[in-house]
This record gives structure tokens, C-alpha cells and sequence, in this order.
């Protein structure tokens, strides 16, 4: 009998499965979010909605179809034309995003450790491709151990950060860097980074929702979208209370940890690699077994070969690839997100059309014309 995983371990897995090196290292919040200055919190709390309302209609349609990846759910969503071009652009997204997760150890191996960059790309690629091995179950149970720790490290930097610099945060209020954002409108920043990030979650949401109890799914879709939004809108916040020095930075929010003691900056380094890890699983695992039966030689294969091509890929720069591709990807993403909502409308229209009409229950002549005649003896003596 498959695994009945738990509300906590689905919204950990969707948080796991968000949060990258992208997210961690403040870089992506800052260009959707952090150049808006404070609008981008109003922008933030629109992505947050999204997170829930998506992230529980692919749980609950990969329930429904017992999903072993993201095309069955892609197919019932979008039908099978506008279903094969998303799956060919979140397919490419997977192995995309792959590709920036190694970047992003490579990064911080070079500014942290003064190692070389290529080294940690290659060891973050071999854990990874060992964990994507050992099967959906390992790689749910990493992704759900390693998100609290995440989050909680993500929280606890920022709010020191804002605490501690509060008349910085009160004085940049009105500071922003508009032309400098992924995008120039924060509705649409907010669209797009719901949009990406829901194609990079999907290829787990889906198997997920499939391995989870019904009466979970919704509840855990709540405090995954809950938690990203609230991970998003804390490192927002200082970024802000940093701005502008920190918005120079390839990985701003490292910067920020080691203005407090050197030893936070190195822990906050170890939670980058953490975060990069988890999202680097489940781009993997999604990409292979979108194209190959998970177990079979032809997954390990494939595996193994996309590991290394993404490897040499993530030389082409960290801060590059997330300007240049998340965006892109975000436009793309509009069509699933179009093909979900309509799906989930259309399934409430069919549970309304199936609801029983509750009619009233006939009344016999017979008590009417009783009624009837009490109500007139009764009116024709209060008349009198």
C-alpha cells in the first residue's frame, strides 16, 4: 500500500520544493518583489493567494487521477494540445532550474568558501542524482525533513534584520529600483513568480497529491502557500531595511547573515546548500520521470545525463540564468495557470449540476381546504 502522507509533510514538501537557491539567496525576491520597494508586498500577498489556490487544484487533480507525474494532471487541465505544450515548457523548466541550482552551489562555494565555483556545482549534482535514484518516497521524505529548517533560518535572519535596523526599514519606505525588476509591474511580477514556481512544484505536486489523504490535501496547500509567502515577504522586508547596498550582491541575504557574526554567515551558507538541494531533487526527479518510467534503466540513464549536462550548463552564471529564464518561464506558466483555474470552475459547475433539487414535499387538498377553512371562521370573528 502507497504511503498516505500527512498535512505537515505536504506543505513541507511544497515549501521544499520552492525554496532554491533563488529564493534563500534573496535574488529572485529582490528582482519580483524588492525593487517594487513596498509594493511589492501588496504583490507578495497576491503571489500568496496563488500558491494556495494552484497548489491545492494540482494536489487534488493529481489525487483524482492517482498521478505518477505531471502530464496526467497537465492532460485533465489543459486538454491535449494546450496539455503538451505546457508539459514541453515545464519539462524544459525542470531541467533548467537543475541547471541554476548548481549554479548556485557553485556561487556560494566562490564567495563563501573561496573554493571553486565548479566544485560545488559537481557535489551538488551528485547528491542530488543519488537522492532522484532512490525514488519518489526518498525524495518527498528529504524535501519534507529539510523545508522547516529552511523556513525557520529564512525568518529568523530577516526579523534580526528589521528588528535591529527598524528606523532603516521606516526610512526606506519609499525607496524603489522599478527599472531594475524582472518585470515592470508588480501584479504581473506576482503572476509570473506564482506562475514559475508552480511549474517547478508541479512535477512533485502531482505524484504528492496522488500519495496523500484527501482531507489533507487542501490544509496542506494552505500552509505551504502560507509558509512561501511569509518566507518571501520577511526576506522582502530586509531587503528593503538593507536597500540599496545589499541590491549589488549576487547573494544579498548572505550578506545580510554575516553583518550580525561571521559563524551565522557560514551556518546561512550550509541553509543555501539545503534549500539548493531540495529544489534541485525535485527539478530531477521531474524532468526524468516525465520522460522515463521512474525505477527502469532508462530513468537512471537519463538521469545520469541530464546531471551532467545541467552541470555544464550552471558555468553559464548564477545571478544570469535567474534573470534570464525564471521570467521567461513565468510567461510560459500563464497557460497552466489559465488551464487550472478553468478546470477547477468547470468542476465546480459539474458538482452544482449533479447536486440533488431539494423539492417541498406535496401537500393532500384535503389539509388545504382545512386550513383554509379555519383561517376564514378565525378572520370572520375577529371582523365581527
Amino acid at each position: 500500500m502507497a504511503k498516505q502522507y500527512s498535512t505537515w509533510q505536504i506543505a513541507a514538501t511544497y515549501i521544499g520544493t520552492v525554496v532554491g537557491a533563488g529564493f534563500a539567496s534573496g535574488q529572485e525576491v529582490l528582482q519580483f518583489f524588492g525593487y517594487f520597494g513596498l509594493r511589492g508586498v501588496f504583490g507578495l500577498i497576491l503571489a500568496t493567494a496563488l500558491f494556495i489556490f494552484f497548489g491545492y487544484t494540482v494536489l487534488r487533480l493529481g489525487h483524482q487521477l492517482a498521478a505518477a507525474s505531471h502530464l496526467e494532471v497537465m492532460h485533465r487541465a489543459a486538454g491535449p494540445w494546450i496539455g503538451r505544450a505546457v508539459d514541453i515548457i515545464t519539462t524544459f523548466f525542470l531541467f533548467g532550474a537543475l541547471a541554476v541550482m548548481a549554479a548556485g552551489a557553485g556561487a556560494i562555494f566562490s564567495q563563501e568558501f573561496h573554493l571553486p565555483g565548479l566544485l560545488g556545482s559537481s557535489l551538488m549534482v551528485i547528491i542530488t542524482l543519488i537522492t532522484v535514484l532512490a525514488g519518489i518516497n526518498k525524495v518527498i521524505g528529504s524535501i519534507s525533513l529539510v523545508a522547516p529548517v529552511l523556513v525557520a533560518s529564512v525568518l529568523g535572519i530577516s526579523i534580526l534584520t528589521v528588528t535591529k535596523n527598524l528606523p532603516a526599514l521606516l526610512a526606506n519606505l519609499s525607496w524603489s529600483q522599478v527599472p531594475r525588476a524582472a518585470v515592470p509591474f508588480w501584479p504581473l511580477a506576482a503572476l509570473l513568480y506564482a506562475s514559475y514556481n508552480l511549474i517547478l512544484s508541479i512535477a512533485v505536486l502531482a505524484p504528492l497529491g496522488a500519495l496523500g489523504r484527501p482531507e489533507h490535501l487542501l490544509p496542506g496547500a494552505t500552509l505551504g502557500g502560507l509558509g512561501l509567502g511569509l518566507g518571501a515577504m520577511a526576506i522582502t522586508l530586509a531587503l528593503i531595511t538593507t536597500a540599496p547596498a545589499v541590491t549589488a550582491l549576487e547573494v544579498p541575504m548572505l550578506h545580510i547573515a554575516g553583518s550580525f557574526t561571521p559563524l551565522l554567515r557560514t551556518v546561512y551558507s550550509a541553509v543555501l546548500l539545503a534549500e539548493i538541494y531540495t529544489t534541485a531533487v525535485s527539478s530531477l526527479y521531474g524532468f526524468t520521470a516525465r520522460i522515463a518510467r521512474p525505477g527502469g534503466n532508462g530513468f537512471r540513464w537519463l538521469a545520469i545525463g541530464a546531471s551532467i549536462v545541467a552541470l555544464v550548463a550552471s558555468q553559464f552564471g548564477f545571478s544570469r540564468l535567474v534573470a534570464t529564464l525564471f521570467p521567461l518561464v513565468g510567461y510560459a506558466g500563464l497557460l497552466l495557470l489559465g488551464a487550472l483555474a478553468y478546470s477547477t470552475l468547470r468542476e465546480i459547475g459539474l458538482t452544482l449540476q449533479r447536486a440533488p433539487v431539494r423539492r417541498l414535499a406535496p401537500v393532500p387538498a384535503r389539509k388545504l381546504l382545512k386550513e383554509a377553512y379555519r383561517w376564514e371562521r378565525r378572520n370572520g370573528r375577529e371582523q365581527q
